[in-house]
């Protein structure tokens, strides 16, 4: 018989060496441990995966929640959480990923093996009828930025709120050095922490009344008072140079009153 292959998400790695441990002891084929949602899509896409493991704090900008919709948009499986949040708006988060399981740390590994038994006999029973037509295809609702409780960054005055490792950091906004634009993401700079945020570097401006930060590039902005020296195509801070972008360059020229 072909084991059963689990892909195990967790960003504490002897959590997740001891639960791969036991599994491979019950004869689970474990095909690999993730502690972010870049390599957890890797895996999950180049391997035959049965049943997800899945821890809602993740390194990286993206958590738990927001891989298992990436993933379910790849392909139906059955998710088991496995987190030590159990807030309301958590759960709320997660209830459109439909999970076969929500286990609570510290768990158990009988509890994990139970809630593994359960998920595979009722998703192969849901695949059973959805092939026959009787229940409707499986979908997954993404999680929605519009939504105040998943908001990554607030302004209260002259301050920030960011949340950072679920709960908000009060940052004056005269300590934002520098935002770097990354696909997906940003990375905010201020004068002692790094913080990653799931926003473009435009719906960051839309959230912010601070006009001290002023956009160079479609990948950068830095705050006014942080320049060192500049040219008509770089910005020079302590943090190190910028390039200025074309499109950008009348509007920083501007604000030096040399237009």
């Amino acid at each position: 018989m072909e084991k059963i292959n689990i892909l195990i998400v967790e960003d504490e790695s002897i959590v997740a060496l001891d639960l791969a441990t036991a599994l491979h002891q019950d004869d689970y084929e474990v095909i690999g441990i993730a502690d972010q949602a870049e390599e957890a899509i890797r895996l999950f896409t180049q391997h035959t995966v049965d049943i997800v493991l899945m821890d809602i704090r993740l390194a990286g900008p993206k958590d738990g929640i927001d891989t298992v919709v990436d993933m379910m948009k790849i392909r139906q499986t059955p998710v088991i959480y496995l987190t030590a949040y159990t807030d309301n708006a958590t759960v709320q988060r997660v209830k459109p990923t439909y999970p076969s399981a929500f286990l609570v740390k510290p768990f158990q590994i009988r509890n994990v093996r139970v809630a593994i038994e359960l998920a595979l006999n009722n998703f192969a029973a849901f695949k059973s009828l959805q092939e026959q037509g009787r229940v409707a295809p499986f979908t997954v609702a993404t999680t929605t930025e519009a939504d105040p409780a998943n908001e990554p960054i607030r302004q209260m005055g002259d301050y920030i709120f960011i949340k950072y490792n679920y709960r908000f950091v009060k940052v004056p906004l005269a300590d934002v050095l520098f935002v770097q634009a990354n696909r997906n993401h940003i990375s905010l700079h201020t004068t002692d922490k790094k913080f990653v945020l799931r926003l473009s570097l435009g719906q960051l401006f839309d959230r912010l009344v601070f006009d001290r930060l002023i956009r160079i590039h479609r990948s950068y902005a830095v705050n006014i008072d942080a320049i060192q020296s500049f040219t008509e195509q770089t910005v020079v801070t302590c943090e190190g140079e910028f390039p200025i972008g074309r499109s950008y360059k009348d509007d920083f020229q501007k604000r030096f009153n040399l237009r």
